[in-house]
């Protein structure tokens, strides 16, 4: 085995002769298998146990055990001893999930501490087959299948191609001990029962039902890595970035297979889940527009065409603008005042307002606008529903929520960057004017 591992890492490319490493050992079979492996290959390695406090004195051996195994090497080796009952129960979590949680943070810990280019694990082929199958168990998209990758950031994982079995041949042959935990020996866990009864009756339906599973497993993540390359093409292609804004055209999804997993590719990392993409994908077939998904930071609606992505708006807070203010600040930027008599040339900016400022009653007040709010915009004389003057305006209903307006007294004057009411224009009798300009 020793000569396919140094195969292995070569061809990989996984350790550089030059750099330093840092290899979890808990003093079980697979982690002391690939101490023993790396040491003979000359990987220079700096070992870290955790000693977890969950078995009593058999926890004490284990970081007895590897503390003396790094010493006859001469090989630096840190020892944490954790609380991993009084972790899991004040963040209210299983045993299972403190453990891991404490172990990756200790090992990130000493990686940085240390300066040294990785961490390295001892998963290997079975581990790999139970986390996919945990996976399947638990609900799972493609990429639940992938399993645990060889190098993932800083952490590096050599064993995947072995089994434990090998490991435990080879462990034989050059006459390493090991320890065994006793609770791996449980049917207490998920992970143990899958291992010792599920998929053993799995591997006797066919002799070479184990190394099937594998190749069907190695396609499947290869089948979703070119999902994902044909994914982002499709992505740059319909999907447009405006204003803070994603906008999705219903047209771009209408004759693709698979929409729901497009949506979720999409989505996921704003927050949504499979779920949610599912019921969006079925909610395409009689759009309504206006309909609303939410994650915990963004807000998808239907708007007539398109479906938008946008962060939840934030609460606007009041603003009151007496006479004089210089400036003032909006989410979508800044806003300069001029305070004077009016000028000569008339500004077209619609995101710009003259006022007569006569006509205006101090201090002005900026928010949202309300279901409900009305005014004249200019060049009417009568009023009308703020609602349907943005609907009017082919706002898209994302925007819709972002709209400000300026009101005087109890009169709306503006609805920002859109126009001014009619009432508060500039005529020929105007004598001094407010001039609000965007920066």
């Amino acid at each position: 085995m020793y000569d396919s591992f140094i195969s292995h890492i070569n061809q990989r490319k996984l350790f550089d002769s030059n750099k330093s490493y840092l290899l979890a050992c808990s003093g079980g079979l697979d982690s002391m298998a690939l101490a023993h492996l790396l040491h003979a290959a000359g990987i220079q390695v700096e070992l870290a146990h955790v000693n977890f406090g969950l078995r009593d004195m058999e926890s004490d051996g284990d970081e007895e055990f590897v503390k003396n195994w790094a010493k006859d090497r001469a090989l630096p080796i840190y020892i944490h001893r954790a609380n991993t009952e009084e972790w899991a129960e004040k963040k209210g979590i299983s045993i299972q999930m403190a453990a891991r949680e404490i172990r990756y943070q200790y090992f990130e810990e000493i990686r940085n501490q240390n300066n040294l280019e990785g961490i390295v694990l001892a998963h290997q082929e079975d581990d790999q087959l139970e986390t996919i199958f945990l996976n399947l168990v638990r609900g799972t998209g493609i990429e639940g299948l992938y399993g645990m990758s060889e190098r993932r950031g800083k952490l590096i994982r050599p064993l995947l191609p072995f089994s434990r079995a090998q490991l435990q041949s080879y462990m034989e042959e050059v006459k390493q001990p090991w320890r065994e935990d006793r609770s791996n020996a449980s049917s207490d866990y998920k992970r143990n029962k899958l291992r010792h009864s599920g998929l053993p009756a799995l591997y006797n339906l066919e002799t070479d039902t184990r190394q099937n599973l594998l190749q069907s497993f190695a396609r499947l993540k290869d089948t979703g890595k070119a999902f994902s390359g044909l994914f982002e093409l499709w992505k740059a292609e319909h999907v447009r970035e405006q204003h803070g804004i994603s906008y999705l055209a219903y047209k771009s999804l209408s004759s693709m297979p698979g929409v729901a997993s497009l949506l979720y590719f999409w989505l996921r990392p704003y927050g949504f889940n499979s779920d949610q993409a599912l019921t969006l994908s079925k909610s395409l077939e009689a759009i309504k527009p206006g309909w609303l998904l939410r994650s915990a930071q963004y807000e998808l609606s239907l708007d007539r065409e398109e479906l938008l992505l946008y962060p939840i708006p934030v609460a606007f807070p009041e603003l009151e603008l007496p006479v004089g203010t210089p400036s003032f600040e909006l989410p979508d930027g800044g806003y300069h005042l001029t305070w004077g008599p009016p000028q000569k040339e008339i500004d077209w900016n619609p995101a710009n307002a003259v006022f007569d400022l006569d006509c205006l009653e101090f201090p002005l007040q900026i928010r949202s606008w309300y279901e409900g709010d009305r005014f004249n915009p200019l060049g009417m004389q009568s009023e009308k529903k703020i609602s349907d003057f943005l609907i009017d305006n082919k706002v898209p209903f994302a925007l819709k929520k972002q709209v400000k307006v300026l009101v005087s007294g109890n009169k709306i004057a503006w609805v920002v960057g859109m126009r001014i009411a009619d009432w508060a224009k500039v005529g020929p009798a105007t004598q001094k004017c407010l001039h609000i300009q965007k920066r």
